[in-house]
């Protein structure tokens, strides 16, 4: 990343730089196809000797551009959007694992990612075992098996606003010759940049505060381009042997550092196809351009209601990172000086039907499926997220079943602390 560039500034210019005369917006390459003048030329595009684009499954002009944006921003070497948050967490696991293989991921996970990993991926073959992120290191050492192939964990878990310890991961991952996968949806590099603390592989849901404004569902893959896999080839036969689907071409050898993404796209998302559509891409390039802007908002207006229901004799607990005395302030203030996300967890001492009363009376927060984007919402996590699992799985991903996720919107700040306060008295 070009070190002069601000993060404020590649919101608004990464990823898209027109030549003279061509559009200053990004534009929407609203097609399946390419057109190329000879048979050899297209030729030697799927045999990947040559970049450029074919059909729009693989690679788009709209959706690089954004893909660029977001490597730029969170510093990495390469990066691929999917179409939701879900394919980006699946593709970026499944890319280096297969039948018979081992995934560690922290179990305070959002409840979709947990049933991806823990029942479908299961029918796979891949084997995940779930780990209190804030067990000591000698504890999750016994997590680790010779057929380990990844650790995962969420920057700031959803929605149990656990905060990810991830020097400690990926000094436990690197020990073992794997790489650390972060899911950094809810902070976004505006707040935190996991690369620099040693994550190698990036996700996001840019459903979220990416997008901001609910429009598009949408997903992305970084790799920060430092992870050898040469140096563990045994572990990645994927990436490091010849992948006969291409005439043996052997990915680390071809594509450097841009190995782990050229793999992704020309393998698993030829063969999966979740890809964004350039409608949705363009989309999602108008939310980042103020990204930097929204966040701070967010976090601020999330601190002063975090504060309000703290004081409230009606609450039982809140959550927020950003809180102080709250469990995960220290680390939330190390790895996320400048702000958390927009997000809190709070439980009322009437419990679980306290919640739902109380979630009724709102009127200016919604209630929706869905969280961190510029409107104020509220979700019942044991009702809806998290309505598979159990008493006792919910216990594990951090999740009370009297929790209210309050996604703190860009509002005037008074007027959601009103909301609140009339659907906690009338």
């Amino acid at each position: 990343m070009d070190k002069k560039r601000s993060l404020d500034t590649i919101c608004i210019q990464g990823g898209w730089e027109p030549k003279n005369g061509e559009p200053r917006v990004l534009p929407i390459y609203q097609s399946t196809t390419f057109k190329y003048e000879t048979s050899e030329q297209m030729g030697r595009l799927f045999d990947l000797e040559e970049d450029g684009y074919f059909y729009t499954r693989l690679a788009n002009p709209t959706n690089d551009a954004v893909a660029k944006k977001i490597c730029e921003l969170e510093g990495g070497t390469a990066a691929m959007l999917t179409s939701s948050g879900q394919a980006a967490n699946f593709y970026a696991v499944f890319n280096i694992c297969s039948a018979g293989d081992h995934v560690i991921s922290a179990a305070t996970i959002y409840g979709g990612t947990s049933n991806l990993f823990t029942v479908t991926m299961k029918k796979m073959g891949i084997d995940v075992t779930l780990v209190d992120p804030d067990a000591p290191e000698e504890e999750l050492e016994k997590a680790f098996r010779p057929n380990t192939k990844a650790v995962f964990g969420e920057t700031i878990a959803n929605p149990a606003l656990v905060v990810l310890d991830i020097e400690k991961f990926a000094r436990l991952a690197h020990k073992h010759g794997v790489p650390l996968i972060v899911d950094n949806t809810f902070a976004t590099p505006i707040n935190c940049r996991p690369f620099e603390w040693g994550a190698d592989i990036v996700t996001h849901s840019t459903t979220k505060y990416m997008d901001g404004h609910a429009m598009c569902v949408g997903g992305c893959i970084v790799d920060s381009g430092n992870f050898d896999w040469e140096a563990h080839k045994d572990k990645f036969p994927g990436l490091t042997t010849p992948d006969e689907s291409y005439h043996g071409i052997i990915y680390t050898q071809r594509f450097g550092k841009a190995a782990y993404i050229t793999k992704a796209t020309a393998q698993i998302m030829r063969d999966l196809g979740s890809i964004q559509s350039p409608q949705n891409a363009f989309l999602l390039n108008v939310g980042l351009e103020t990204l930097h802007l929204r966040m701070p908002r967010h976090c601020e207006n999330a601190l002063k209601v975090a504060s309000f229901l703290q004081k409230r004799e009606d609450v039982a607990w809140v959550n927020y990172p950003g809180l102080k005395g709250d469990k995960y302030y220290e680390l939330a203030q190390k790895y996320m000086p400048s702000g958390t996300c927009g997000v809190i967890s709070f439980g009322l001492k009437g419990g679980r039907k306290a919640a739902e009363v109380f979630m009724d009376k709102l009127k200016l927060a919604a209630i929706v499926t869905h969280v961190a984007d510029a409107r104020t919402s509220v979700l019942h996590p044991a009702s809806h997220t998290h309505r598979q699992l159990n008493d006792e799985q919910l216990k594990e991903a951090g999740v009370d079943p009297a929790m209210i996720r309050l996604s703190v919107g860009i509002e005037n700040a008074e007027d959601i602390i009103e909301d609140i306060r009339q659907a906690l008295e009338d």
